[in-house]
């Protein structure tokens, strides 16, 4: 189970559509996990079977589902999962299970909790536009994480993403380079990500060699990747 301590959160950015930035904080995990799995070399399109994803040049790859999460609106509430809408309006189906664990702000909850209308974070394993829950976050508290630039453009299918590039961008990174990151770790990166630019939906995280870390953003024309520093903040994103 995760640590219920945790940085100021932002419900707020949930209810935007293009996000300049700045929504919830990161989990004051006291752990991590050690376990990576290296990175297939294949290159794989930003874009997800069946539409859900959005255009770019390509992307990291990976052999399987991976660490990542997502923060939306709950709906479609049913005793095996729920249907999260992000601020850009993709769904993602969330699947719980006997070992999800809740919480309601700061506090330990259960699964009563998620109801529909709710706005929720969910940290899991991230298949496609299927999202297996470790942690649901109910009505995260907010905070004042920073933004490097930019706004969330939203996946409109044929139309291209933006090719902006905000922040730092690690000198050393290159599509297809690390190592995928798991565990509190992963969910540390995937939080510090979501709070800057919410709407989208992480698959993965990769751990760069300099120690930095890459969150990979589907569901969205832009940003697809997200860079964030050992600290867990967001320090540039890019196509």
């Amino acid at each position: 189970m995760f640590s219920s301590k945790r940085s100021k959160v932002v419900a707020a950015a949930i209810a935007a559509v293009v996000i300049a930035g700045g929504s919830y904080g990161i989990v004051d995990a006291t752990s991590s996990s050690a376990t990576t799995t290296a990175i297939s070399s294949s290159a794989t399109s930003h874009g997800v079977a069946g539409g859900f994803g959005g255009g770019g040049q390509g992307s990291n790859a990976r052999s399987g589902p991976a660490a990542g999460g997502s923060i939306g609106t709950a709906s479609s509430v049913s005793p095996s999962g729920f249907t999260l809408t992000t601020a850009t309006g993709q769904q993602v189906t969330i699947k719980e299970a006997s070992s999800t664990s809740y919480e309601k702000g700061t506090s330990p909850a259960t699964v009563s909790a998620v109801t529909a209308g709710a706005s929720v974070l969910v940290l899991g394993t991230t298949d496609s536009s299927t999202i297996t829950a470790a942690q649901v976050i109910v009505e995260p508290p907010s905070s004042n994480a920073s933004s490097p630039g930019g706004q969330v453009i939203g996946y409109s299918k044929g139309t291209q993403g933006s090719s902006e590039k905000v922040g730092t961008i690690p000198s050393d990174y290159s599509q297809g380079s690390g190592t995928l990151a798991s565990g509190t770790t992963a969910d540390k990166a995937t939080e510090a990500a979501l709070a800057v630019y919410p709407g989208g939906v992480v698959d993965r995280v990769v751990e760069l060699s300099n120690g930095d870390y890459e969150v990979h953003n589907i569901g969205v024309n832009w940003p697809h990747h997200i860079f964030v520093n050992a600290d867990f903040q967001v320090i540039g994103a890019d196509d």
